[in-house]
């Protein structure tokens, strides 16, 4: 079948444009290509119009556009966080502890505070649960008196942290939420590290025999990394210490210390007196560097 004139330069008259466009609207080809609808009908001997034609006469109907059906890809923004004192900037996830068994496990839940490192709240639990995450944020708020409108929640893109009823509970306690981006571990290192950190720890056990052996193993790690262990990433402080405010105090009675040995014995000290090391002013996630300009080159 062929519809039109013999006359390639003649356009389509009206009801050829019509049964042109039923064809294309049809449930058969309405996801598919201008190719393909083409060689379709070509295949089934019929003829309507070149594919130019067809490009042409979808312009006019402003109908053209992707046709198939694809998956969307949404953008995600770059998280950027500041925090400039604790209780600032929270971040959470849940990891993986193997059980008795093969394919037996528990899992941890830790938010942590980025500005001090101080684990803020934890459990232990036989499944990943929004209900449960939403315990556990619930009670760290509280603990830690956090105010309407003072805390950022930072968290990957996990099915308890996109979940209704945490985003639910975070809007009732006027917290703010942030996510990192798919597939992109740099947007929540201060987890990553945590994690590291406790299972790189000498007593770490290959498998827990229980969960109540789990939840006895964190609970003591927890005490220990946050009073205990001097963290490289706040300047040999510990957790605690920032945390509740007392960095300061202590680093003072360092420099005494230092001070006091450099009076002591000067020429052990080739650089010069020693200082302690510096607490950092503000931690990020996705630190914004500052743009340089034509000018500074």
């Amino acid at each position: 079948m062929r519809l039109g004139t013999s006359s390639h330069r003649q356009s389509l008259t009206p009801a050829e444009k019509a049964l042109l466009l039923t064809h294309l609207h049809s449930e058969r080809f309405v996801d598919r290509s201008v190719r393909q609808v083409y060689a379709a009908l070509l295949d089934e001997g019929c003829y309507l119009a070149s594919i130019s034609t067809i490009y042409r006469l979808l312009r006019q109907n402003k109908q053209v556009a992707e046709r198939r059906r694809q998956s969307r890809h949404t953008k995600h923004v770059k998280p950027v966080l500041v925090a400039t004192a604790p209780n600032q900037v929270w971040t959470w996830d849940i990891t993986k502890l193997r059980g008795p068994a093969r394919g037996a496990g528990y899992r941890l839940y830790v938010a942590l505070d980025i500005f001090s490192r101080c684990v803020v709240g934890w459990l232990v639990a036989e499944r990943e649960c929004q209900h449960l995450a939403a315990q556990l944020i619930q009670t760290a708020c509280a603990r830690h008196h956090i105010s309407r409108e003072a805390l950022t929640l930072h968290a990957d893109r996990g099915g308890p942290m996109v979940s209704k009823t945490v985003a639910e509970l975070l809007c009732d306690l006027g917290v703010a939420r942030s996510h990192s981006r798919p597939h992109v571990s740099n947007d929540n290192p201060f987890s990553e590290a945590h994690f590291k950190t406790l299972k790189y720890a000498p007593a770490f056990p290959g498998r827990f025999a229980s969960i109540e052996e789990a939840r006895s193993f964190c609970a003591e790690f927890v005490r220990f990394y946050n009073t205990q262990h001097y963290h490289t990433g706040i300047a040999l402080l510990t957790p605690a210490m920032v945390h509740l405010g007392k960095a300061s105090a202590v680093q003072q009675a360092r420099q005494a210390i230092l001070d006091q040995a450099y009076v002591r014995t000067p020429g052990r000290f080739f650089k010069g007196a020693p200082k302690v090391l510096a607490l950092h002013s503000e931690v990020c996630i996705n630190r914004v560097e500052p743009q340089t300009t034509k000018a500074e080159l």
